[in-house]
């Protein structure tokens, strides 16, 4: 089986590919446009396919763009599974469902976070209630403010940056500043003060689709974390859930779990463990009465020195830059290979990981019970 990587970040591309898979295999679509549109004017959506019988109750989902650049490495794995899913039959009563690209101007536009700037990564939250406070964030904002992209501003932001880097560490800092913060939209790693268009698609979506079924396995898509050419396969949520049990005992110790929360210690994955709004708590919470293996794939590329610099160059350029000038297309660029490598072992390797782990979830699904297991 083949699959087509991406050799620039061509939005519209990515979305004719997926539809044509998605038809060609027999899946039902629905779209669901965005209101904003792309870089050259095109028309932004969420596209869901869904292969199988339209009451199954036992569903496979995998959610890709959730980080907008991400969604091209996401796009192309949905694409190609549903080349090879379309010449076979599925298990009886089990249905595959595709979210293509949740967060399309994001992909569209080649950047992590939306078009308000917000990583819907920490978004997914109940904005009746307190949001959460980063108090440590605040020593650090103005690094991500600073009007330069290269002069004195520049400059002095890089020293404040080294000077906390020294004092504790790359991981230490990660944990801070990935932990999300809600008081800056102009800001890294900012979570909104209401849930976004992303968001409340997503929540419609699993409504549509998703509230019959009595089991489901879910993945959402990233890439960036970890180390380069190890996809992890993690289940990231607040707490233990229920069918966490079977995921442990389908995928063993492939599977690392991830608890969050704001006391949580730093984690060895390259996944903020402090950060809240995660979309895999979102879908548990969202599906309590169904039996749901939530699931993330991630696949690591780069240092998280070259990853944090792509992010911070991207961040200036959408606040004080011109995404359509020679700077910011070579910016653009820089995040696109950071978070998909041109390295062909890496892509044959993430795409071969991810194809197994659904392979694996397909073939277990039929023989999952309903009944929660104690973890």
């Amino acid at each position: 089986m083949t699959i087509e990587f991406p050799v620039e970040p061509r939005y519209a591309r990515q979305r004719e590919r997926f539809l044509h898979a998605a038809t060609a295999a027999g899946a039902t679509l629905a779209s669901y446009e965005h209101p904003m549109r792309g870089p050259s004017g095109e028309t932004l959506a969420t596209d869901v396919a869904w292969l199988g019988a339209p009451g199954a109750r036992r569903v496979l989902v995998a959610i890709s763009g959730t980080h907008g650049v991400e969604g091209y490495y996401g796009s192309a794995c949905q694409t190609a599974w549903l080349d090879d899913l379309g010449s076979r039959d599925l298990p009886e009563d089990v249905a595959v469902m595709m979210v293509h690209l949740i967060n399309p101007w994001g992909t569209a536009w080649v950047r992590r976070v939306n078009e308000d700037n917000v990583d819907l990564n920490r978004n997914y939250l109940d904005f009746s209630a307190a949001l959460p406070v980063n108090e440590r964030y605040e020593a650090i904002h103005a690094i991500y403010t600073c009007r330069d992209i290269d002069g004195p501003g520049r400059q002095r932001a890089d020293a404040q940056l080294a000077g906390h880097l020294r004092s504790m560490g790359w991981p230490e800092y990660q944990a801070i500043v990935g932990a999300g913060q809600y008081a800056h939209a102009d800001g890294l790693f900012y979570g909104g003060t209401q849930a976004t268009w992303s968001n409340a698609t997503l929540r419609a979506i699993v409504e549509r689709f998703l509230t019959p079924a009595q089991v489901a396995i879910a993945f959402d898509l990233h890439t960036g974390a970890g180390a380069f050419g190890h996809p992890m396969l993690m289940a990231v949520a607040q707490s233990r859930y229920p069918a966490l049990a079977d995921a442990q005992m389908l995928y063993g110790p492939w599977l690392y779990t991830l608890l969050t929360g704001a006391d949580a210690a730093t984690s060895e994955t390259g996944v903020v463990a402090r950060a809240t709004g995660y979309t895999s708590q979102a879908m548990l919470d969202a599906l309590p009465d169904t039996h749901l293996m939530q699931l993330v794939v991630e696949c690591g590329t780069y240092a998280e020195e070259r990853m944090h610099e792509a992010l911070r160059d991207d961040h200036w350029l959408h606040l004080h830059g011109d995404p359509h000038d020679a700077r910011g297309k070579t910016i653009s660029r820089a995040l696109f290979d950071a978070f998909l490598p041109a390295d062909e072992d890496w892509r044959d390797i993430a795409w071969r990981r991810t194809r197994q782990v659904w392979e694996r979830a397909l073939k277990a699904l039929p023989e999952l019970d309903r009944a929660p297991r104690q973890p």
